[in-house]
């Protein structure tokens, strides 16, 4: 790495951490510091980041993970980035350091013989960006996998794909969404911490590219009312060494026991899950009937409307047996989102727990009477009652420890508490020239 950087004459490097809310937090220092920083850390002030640690207690470091070196493209190459492991001044790791939490998962995991590997999908709109005015205009008309012609963001798909791929990021396809305005660019599956590593990677990416065509990319769930909102369903599987622990020859659909297993262990917690993997107002905006949001708790293969989907495979590529949970947005912090799957899915096999049977059946179509005959429960319906839910669930507050579960609860019950008491413009519409 340190030879790298010298011939290509790297100039910073970015130390780069998240927030317990996903947000990506940046420090630059010059290319001449790094082997320094590489033995005795970077000192900073944690006090003034969201959820990490008070004002008396903030002196932090952070120790950079030299497997995540790359060169940032759109930097003509000067400038690189190194994923960040956060510890507190005596040297512990920091337990409200979210990459942390996920390794603490992954180690439990590895301890039962599996390696946990996801492949989400994130979807995200562009929006018009006249002079800084951001305002949600979506910059195109054009609908699902629609031909270039009507898509005038495929050239910034293009870049965008070409930056990851220089970063070593391997892109599967990218393409139109449904909504006006969205889209979305896939990656190869890999383990776990690797791809949520990349998950900041690929939002930073579209971003910074967005910028550069003056529009302006949003990860928001739901940024326009009446269209699909933006969803990250993440493909899960778990493996022991080279093998696909979810593939069985012998089973219906070529799934194990495991899987099924996995399965039942997430469908038992989704609803505590969902303030984790669906974590803002806003979140909730999307996870409504009618516009392909999954919001009915069940499974079934290759059924899109449900929660949990088993998509096909070929034969002889059992490699690709998967599921996919469909509920995560990309507003949601990937470390904690992949750690709190992960930690249900395991509970699930620990516990032998097996699944009701699939649905086949177009889920979003079902009256009350249908859902309560085959006991199909429903998605938290706002934050304040998915914060409800997760204080019920001890499997998912152990996954997220102390710290980070606390923490997060009071940001989103003060979230939940600013957003209750505005006056919106629906309810200016709706009352002010009549009452």
């Amino acid at each position: 790495m340190l030879s790298d950087i010298k011939k290509r004459n790297v100039k910073f490097v970015d130390l780069q951490f998240v927030d317990i809310m996903g947000q990506l937090k940046t420090c630059a220092i010059t290319a001449e510091r790094l082997p320094k920083v590489l033995e005795d850390g970077l000192w900073f002030d944690g006090s003034s980041i969201e959820g990490f640690v008070r004002i008396f207690e903030s002196d932090m470091f952070l120790m950079p993970d030299i497997e995540t070196y790359a060169i940032l493209p759109w930097t003509d190459g000067k400038i690189a980035r190194i994923m960040c492991d956060v510890y507190l001044s005596e040297g512990k790791p920091f337990e409200g350091d979210p990459r942390f939490i996920l390794k603490r998962v992954l180690k439990k995991a590895s301890k039962m013989g599996f390696k946990y590997k996801v492949g989400p999908e994130l979807e995200f709109f562009i929006f018009k960006n006249s002079n800084g005015n951001l305002k949600p205009e979506p910059h195109d008309i054009a609908g699902y996998f629609d031909f270039s012609t009507r898509d005038l963001a495929a050239d910034l798909r293009r870049e965008v794909v070409s930056d990851l791929e220089a970063m070593e990021i391997k892109i599967e396809m990218s393409h139109h969404e449904v909504a006006p305005g969205q889209h979305e660019i896939d990656f190869e599956f890999d383990e776990a911490l690797t791809i949520a590593d990349r998950v900041m990677t690929y939002k930073a990416a579209v971003k910074t590219v967005a910028m550069k065509y003056s529009l302006y990319a949003s990860f928001m769930p739901k940024p326009l009312f009446g269209i699909n909102g933006s969803g990250m369903h993440v493909h899960q599987s778990l493996w022991k060494e080279n093998k696909n622990e979810f593939y069985d020859p012998k089973e219906i659909g070529n799934l194990s026991d495991i899987a099924k297993q996995f399965i039942a262990g997430q469908l038992a917690h989704v609803r505590s899950m969902s303030a984790v993997l669906a974590p803002t107002v806003n979140s909730y905006k999307r996870l409504v009937p009618g516009y392909e949001a999954p919001v009915y708790i069940c499974w079934g293969r290759i059924n899109r409307s449900a929660l949990i989907r088993v998509p096909n495979t070929r034969e002889g590529k059992e490699a690709s047996t998967r599921v996919e949970l469909r509920c995560p947005d990309p507003s949601s912090n990937p470390y904690l989102a992949f750690a709190v799957m992960l930690a249900s899915g395991l509970d699930g096999i620990k516990n032998k727990m097996m699944p009701p049977e699939p649905v086949e059946e177009d889920v979003y179509h079902f009256d009350d009477k249908r859902l309560a005959e085959l006991y199909i429960a429903t998605m938290p319906g706002s934050l304040d009652e998915a914060s409800s839910e997760i204080a019920k669930d001890k499997i998912v507050q152990e996954a997220l420890g102390k710290h980070i579960y606390e923490k997060l609860i009071e940001a989103q019950k003060r979230q939940w508490e600013e957003y209750r008491i505005q006056v919106t413009e629906w309810e200016l519409k709706k009352y002010f020239s009549i009452l």
